[in-house]
Order: C-alpha cells, then sequence, then structure tokens
C-alpha cells in the first residue's frame, strides 16, 4: 500500500513538473477561463476568484492532486494558494488540468480564505472543454481526459452553489476513477 502511495505521488511530481513552463502562466489561464461562455459573467460579477493555472492528479487505488494559485478580489490579487486533494477507489492515470473558484460575495471569500478550508466530496466542478461537457465531482467520481485545448473551451452550465462555483478546463492525459474525496485549500495572504 505504501509503495503504491509513493508511486502516485511520483506520477503527480512528473505532471506537475511537465507543466511548469504553464504553472506561471496565470495571464493565459485567465484569459482562457474569460473566453469560455458562461464564466465571463462570473468575473464581472463575481466578488473575487482563485486560479489554478497547473493541477497535476494521479492515482492507482489511491490518488492525489496538487496545485498552486493565486486569489483575486476585484482583480487585484490578495494572496496565495495551495490545493491538495486525496481520493481513495478505483482509479488509474494521470491528468493535468486548471481551475477557477468564484466567489459570489465577501462571505463565501472570507469562508475560502479563513484558513484551511476544504471542499466535501458533493462540491461539483463544470469542466470546460472542447472534447468533453460533463459534470464532474470535485472528489472524483467522472471519467476526464485530454481536451481539445484551453483556447477552444466551452461551458456546458454552472451556478454558485453555497457561494462558490468551480470551473476546470483539461490540459492532457488520462485518467478514469470512481473515487471518493474531497480537496482542501490552504491560504497565505499577501
Amino acid at each position: 500500500m505504501i509503495k503504491r502511495f509513493y508511486a502516485v505521488i511520483a506520477s503527480l511530481m512528473l505532471i506537475s513538473l511537465s507543466q511548469l513552463s504553464a504553472a506561471d502562466d496565470y495571464g493565459d489561464t485567465l484569459s482562457a477561463f474569460e473566453k469560455a461562455g458562461e464564466t465571463s459573467a462570473f468575473f464581472n460579477s463575481a466578488y473575487g476568484y482563485a486560479v489554478f493555472p497547473t493541477i497535476g492528479k494521479g492515482g492507482i487505488g489511491i490518488g492525489g492532486a496538487y496545485g498552486k494559485g493565486r486569489v483575486f478580489v476585484r482583480g487585484a490579487h490578495v494572496g496565495n494558494t495551495d490545493m491538495a486533494q486525496v481520493t481513495l477507489g478505483f482509479q488509474l492515470g494521470g491528468q493535468a488540468f486548471s481551475q477557477m473558484i468564484f466567489f459570489e460575495d465577501e462571505r463565501a471569500f472570507k469562508e475560502f480564505t479563513s484558513g484551511n478550508f476544504e471542499f466535501s466530496a458533493q462540491a461539483t466542478a463544470v469542466a470546460l472543454t472542447a472534447g468533453v461537457s460533463a459534470e464532474a465531482n470535485t472528489g472524483g467520481g467522472a471519467t476526464a481526459g485530454a481536451s481539445g485545448g484551453r483556447n477552444d473551451a466551452s461551458t456546458v452550465h454552472g451556478g454558485y452553489r453555497k457561494g462558490m462555483a468551480i470551473f476546470t478546463i483539461a490540459r492532457g492525459g488520462l485518467m478514469y476513477e470512481a473515487a471518493i474525496g474531497g480537496q482542501k485549500f490552504s491560504y497565505t495572504p499577501l
């Protein structure tokens, strides 16, 4: 079991390292989400948002994901955030994706930035891809694959749930999962 866990961590590191050149590319990530149909309205109405240019994810039975991001309020960079995820269940593969979390109001922003914030397995993310339009659970439970690219992303639907709306764009990889878990976020103000 321990060897399997280390294999997952090694897979995540390889995915993350392969995406390092894009990891600092917040401008391109924001642009991709702004151009993706429905999310453009969120930029105009949200109190703030967190953006993760690249989150690497992998799993073989036990899975995990990790990514670094920035938090913005009314377009101003106010802090940094890290996301870590652990999942358990049937899963195999690795993938990389970008993620945006929009905060509907100050209450949702404060809840996210209050320390270690965690999404339960019930939080959902809308996948923004050219080849796939599906609702995916942030804790797993969906099949995901490579998208047509960030430049031609489109949305299916979306809305706030408990003051937050989550969107993802697949960057590459292939992963099947029927797993349960959650995402945990840490926040550091500037």
